[in-house]
């Protein structure tokens, strides 16, 4: 069970990590793209931002600016979009996907001719200087980090012009109604402001960019929580036989406490008692080995994933204690009202009837 969760909460990180990466978990930007995307641009301080950053959800906003290309090496052509971030690192330095690296075989240190298409073709030898992982596989957008200031410089831009503005969510506010909500938000600080600038611009969560991931997500999470409750049902069953078990082999002991005074109830929580002592040693070895599997899987993915299918490349895992200890109380609580159902054969046993076998 704790496994089922650590993998539905790593899936979920992973995920929307990966689409906060491509698109931002909100993006604002010009309305108008007739021009084409790398010609339309904004302005990256907008009067409205610090009534933006106070929305509730918002963690910071981040400018951007994209340009697609194609990247070729020797007889190895392909399409990319490059995006360029404030980075730590020197001009014409880019971070490239594991996919693009086997793709050209290329890797850190190596040059990265990269053509852009306009009016006139311009030509970039930018230096690779990392390669990030594919956390979301689901198109063939190869996705080049770049330093912001090369695409400016490439598109003729100054540095107070963007493509977009990506805002940052904190991690609770991912889900698809609370992003719907942030980004509501947002854009009525947009249009609060007044501006002809602000008012012209368009506001949209990542949920529109890939909504068929976020629709997987759904549907992994109503996965999970039918696999919770059918193995708590098991489990339930599995003490359930295990206390039936306890009882008959302890029929005469059950006679003789009847037959000293002792009530029904009383005897049945004997049982009960044992029998919760059972579930938490079982349940104290299941945290202990789910622990070890996470912190093996989530150090050396040692479980690969088609990422055609899953969109990650290898089976993610979040330990999150809240998630740990709720399934925990929730399925102890649940097998120890289940208990009480063998627990009630007690007041069907006449220890006239015991004691005269024994």
């Amino acid at each position: 069970m704790i496994v089922a969760v650590a993998v539905s909460s790593g899936f979920r990180q992973s995920v929307r990590d990966g689409v906060a990466a491509m698109v931002g978990d909100i993006r604002i930007q010009p309305q108008d793209r007739s021009a084409g995307e790398e010609y339309t641009f904004m302005a990256r301080r907008l009067p409205s931002e610090a009534e933006i950053l106070s929305v509730p959800g918002v963690r910071a906003i981040r400018p951007a600016v994209i340009r697609s290309g194609i990247v070729k090496d020797g007889d190895v052509i392909h399409g990319v979009l490059v995006k360029g971030v404030e980075r730590p690192d020197s001009s014409l330095s880019v971070s490239i996907p594991e996919r693009l690296a086997r793709i050209t075989g290329l890797g850190v240190g190596d040059n990265l001719t990269t053509y852009f298409i306009g009016d006139r073709v311009r030509v970039r030898k930018f230096r690779i200087t990392a390669v990030h992982r594919d956390l979301v596989e689901m198109d063939d957008n190869l996705l080049v980090y770049a330093n912001i200031e090369d695409l400016q410089r490439l598109n003729g831009w100054d540095r107070d012009q963007v493509s977009c503005l990506e805002v940052e969510a904190e991690s609770r506010f991912r889900s698809r109604e609370r992003l719907a909500d942030v980004a509501a938000g947002v854009g009525f600080c947009l249009l609060e402001s007044g501006t002809e600038e602000e008012e012209d611009l368009y506001v949209s969560p990542s949920t529109q960019a890939y909504p068929q991931v976020f629709d997987w997500l759904e549907l992994l999470d109503f996965n999970v929580v039918t696999i919770l409750i059918l193995m708590t049902i098991v489990a339930g069953f599995n003490m359930i036989s295990g206390l039936l078990i306890l009882l008959l082999r302890n029929i005469s002991t059950i006679g003789t406490l009847k037959t000293l005074g002792m009530e029904n109830k009383a005897v049945g929580g004997v049982f009960v008692r044992v029998g919760a002592g059972v579930v938490l040693k079982g349940m104290l070895i299941g945290n202990a080995l789910a622990l070890l599997f996470c912190l093996v899987q989530g150090t050396t993915h040692l479980i690969p994933l088609d990422p055609a299918n899953y969109f990650v490349s290898w089976v993610p895992v979040h330990i999150d204690l809240g998630w740990v200890l709720a399934a925990d109380l929730l399925a102890f609580l649940a097998i120890l009202a289940m208990l009480w159902l063998p627990a009630r054969y007690v007041s069907k046993i006449d220890p006239a009837v015991t004691v005269k076998a024994e």
